[in-house]
């Protein structure tokens, strides 16, 4: 059981070829939640919602107008590398092994991942940049760096901190965006022009400027945006002062680079004569780091991505509220490739909506989503442990379960409980320092610098403390996940229902959480002298 049954018998339901195969332009971005400018104008999600209202992205809302938008996809895991694992594999996270953690991480290569099945359906497929961490050795998800395609550059990975630099070199901003930018199209070309004629391709974007550290001020210095119209619209788990609006605002400055990239290779595909034959999907690996209820939280500010897709065979200019969960993705494209699905894929194929013509919720089965978390980063609590936890969300309510209460979820707050309060510049820059599994940043910065303030303390202890061992947010009334009725009056039914259909989930796919009390995950291997000397520090 605690191999997961992973490679059973991998049998498959084979599917008859279309006759013109699609192409595959896969666009998925570092620590991008559910913020584009469509979803603030769709109505999106009413609990990230807001700050889309500052976020320009032109270039995704048009694949989101041509073809299909999604209101209610979720990450399976809200940490890149067990989100990566499952999407790449088509199935829960839980079932890739030491794929689904991220410091330690090793992939197993028995395991089916949808760009090696595509090419090995005679695709040409290629990355440029991140894949899957903590790398691409040769038996990873895409098959290694035999396909990366980055001789053009990767600077556009730091893009507000080159783009600052180049400004301040003596370059215009519009000439500073350029030039990275440039990188983006030159690594496609290469791409493209490494193509056999008339073979179908599959290319993975995968930036990670919207993944921190960004340089300060940078939303206001390369694209103009003024924090300050961020008041009074950031969600109430953000403290509305103006070091956290101005981090919020740099962010959203690397939303837009990420944006104007977007547009390059779409403009890119059509040039070559390929958008009419090209699926495109835009999406990112869970949402914003060093937020409070983002990256490696369960709330819906840390699962909740956009997602778009567009492309022949699929049915425009939608808007569908079916829950997806990322993993969703993988059975999809092979479907619309005409190559067989591995059985033991969870994921379920959403080609079936996107031929739709429907809105809302078109597949009525598709009503809830489960996410999870084991570990994210090793030694962020002094026994080396995880804090596991699994969640399951509908349109109404979102449930979470803390298998142990007892730890701190974001990591241990070392020195903190004794007065030792650490430099607000180290907390920006390094994340380890403290809450290693929240990333570094001015917000968290600002978080623990004020966590004895009697005006803002709750906003620390509200991130930062334990929590217990079962959530529940009735999402109608409370769409921030703000206040947990677990244990309140009229909630009991509610609560038992979601557990056990939670549950009965995690025990269908082979949750190894439920065996053994989760040993499996209790007792992870380190990755090397620099998780020992952590565990030597946290000791």
């Amino acid at each position: 059981m605690n191999r997961l049954l992973i490679v059973l018998l991998c049998g498959v339901s084979a599917l008859p070829l279309r006759a013109a195969t699609p192409n595959v332009l896969f666009l998925f971005a570092d620590d991008w939640g559910r913020h584009a400018s469509i979803y603030a104008k769709s109505g999106g999600a009413p609990g990230t919602a807001r700050i889309s209202d500052m976020v320009q992205t032109p270039n995704f809302d048009k694949i989101a107008q041509r073809g299909v938008l999604f209101r209610n996809a979720h990450v399976n895991a809200p940490s890149c590398t067990p989100c990566r694992s499952s999407l790449l594999s088509g199935q829960y996270f839980w079932r890739t092994g030491r794929g689904g953690i991220l410091v330690g991480a090793v992939w197993d290569s028995a395991i089916p991942t949808f760009p090696l099945l595509l090419r090995d359906q005679g695709f040409h497929i290629g990355k440029t940049f991140k894949v899957w961490s903590p790398g691409t050795p040769a038996d990873s998800p895409f098959g290694g760096q035999q396909y990366a395609y980055e001789s053009a550059g990767r600077r556009f990975n730091r893009f507000s901190t080159e783009a600052c630099n180049l400004v301040d070199a003596g370059k215009t901003v519009d000439a500073a965006k350029e030039e990275l930018l440039k990188e983006v199209s030159g690594n496609f070309s290469d791409f493209l022009k490494a193509r056999p004629k008339e073979q179908p391709f599959c290319y993975w974007f995968g930036p990670t400027n919207t993944h921190r550290i960004w340089k300060r001020g940078s939303g206001a210095k390369i694209w103009n945006l003024d924090a300050e119209q961020l008041k009074g619209k950031l969600p109430p788990f953000l403290p509305d002062v103006p070091e956290i609006r101005e981090d919020v605002a740099d962010y959203i400055g690397e939303i837009m680079a990420w944006d104007a990239a977007i547009g390059i290779l779409l403009s890119q595909l059509e040039k070559a004569g390929e958008m009419d034959n090209t699926i495109v999907v835009i999406s990112g690996d869970h949402g914003a780091p060093g937020f409070p209820h983002g990256k490696c939280n369960l709330y819906e500010f840390g699962t909740g991505v956009s997602l778009a897709i567009a492309g022949p065979g699929i049915q425009g200019g939608r808007v569908v509220d079916d829950f997806v969960n990322l993993p969703d993705l993988a059975p999809t494209l092979l479907e619309a490739a005409g190559a067989p699905v591995p059985d033991v894929m969870t994921g379920r194929s959403l080609w079936p909506v996107l031929r739709s013509q429907k809105q809302g919720l078109v597949d009525p089965s598709r009503t809830w989503v489960v996410t999870g978390r084991e570990r994210h980063v090793e030694g962020a609590r002094a026994d080396y442990s995880p804090y596991p936890a699994r969640a399951i969300r509908n349109a109404q309510y979102s449930y979470v379960m803390n298998f142990r209460p007892e730890r701190y979820p974001l990591g241990e707050p070392f020195g903190l409980q004794e007065g030792k309060i650490p430099d607000p510049a180290v907390v920006a820059s390094n994340t380890r320092v403290i809450h290693p599994d929240d990333d570094a940043g001015p917000t968290k910065a600002w978080l623990v610098g004020h966590y004895s303030d009697p005006q803002w303390k709750k906003f620390y202890e509200q991130t930062y403390s334990k929590r217990p061992r079962e959530e529940l947010y009735d999402l109608a009334k409370d769409p921030f996940e703000m206040h947990n009725v677990a244990g309140e009056e009229g909630y009991e039914k509610v609560r038992k229902d979601l557990e056990t259909q939670l549950l009965a989930e995690l025990r269908r796919t082979g949750d190894p959480r439920l065996v053994n009390d989760g040993a499996y995950y209790e007792n992870p291997p380190l990755a090397g002298p620099a998780d020992q000397a952590l565990r030597k520090r946290a000791k």
